[in-house]
């Protein structure tokens, strides 16, 4: 496999430039472009086919959330990971919604965003709990479909109990010390969901099950885990 090809989209130029910088020191990824506004990370995004794209939320001509959303549908294999200068339900939750795979606070230490950026390229999502909890309260209050299938293929009971669990903001290793399972296993069966479903990593599933009424949000326990 090669390296993870990597688009860098934000409209500061020493951001742009400390984010190459990072992903340079890399072995198993490098930058392929750079764009500077959204308009641009679409267009850079198409030529180039990127694995990754950062994406920064608020940038000139066309927002960061709205090229994460043109992004995503035209180019579903391309994973997009929003870049925001603080963490917050306003900007981090509509660029999940947009097909996001997940969130950077620009000031993360670098080796954390090396992993993130692998974590998405892998098909998984970035998230923490109480971004979760943010996307849960956002999704009730204005509820979207997500795409996939109009209607919910049925979930065994194990599958069910992941997706519980993944609504309360647990990672696949809480999950499989929670229900008592190997981490692969997790895995596993959050892929069968993924295949079931049509969609295509753990924010959309999250969002599908509250959209299509699989899971009772309402009865969940959303604490943060022990």
């Amino acid at each position: 496999m090669g390296a993870t090809r990597v688009l860098i989209a934000d409209d500061e130029a020493l951001v742009r430039h400390a984010l190459r910088v990072f992903v340079e020191t890399s072995d198993d990824m490098s930058v392929v472009g750079e764009a500077v506004d959204g308009e641009g990370a679409v267009a850079a995004t198409g030529e180039l086919r990127p694995d990754v794209v950062l994406m920064d939320l608020q940038m000139p001509k066309l927002s960061g959330i709205e090229a994460t959303r043109q992004i995503t549908t035209a180019f579903p294999d391309v994973r997009v990971l929003a870049v925001t200068t603080f963490s917050t339900e306003r900007h981090v939750v509509p660029a999940l919604r947009a097909g996001a795979s997940g969130y950077l606070v620009k000031d993360t230490d670098p080796d954390d965003i090396l992993a993130a950026i692998r974590e998405v390229h892998a098909g998984r999502s970035v998230m923490s709990p109480r971004v979760t909890r943010d996307l849960i309260r956002s999704v009730r209050a204005d509820p979207v479909a997500v795409g996939g299938a109009p209607v919910p293929s049925p979930l065994t009971a194990r599958e069910l109990s992941i997706v519980k669990a993944l609504a309360q903001g647990r990672s696949n290793s809480e999950i499989a010390r929670q229900l008592h399972l190997a981490e692969p296993t997790v895995k596993a069966h959050l892929g069968r969901i993924m295949t079931k479903w049509g969609v295509r990593d753990r924010v959309q599933v999250l969002i599908y099950a509250m959209t299509k009424q699989v899971i009772d949000v309402d009865a969940l326990d959303l604490r943060p885990p022990d």
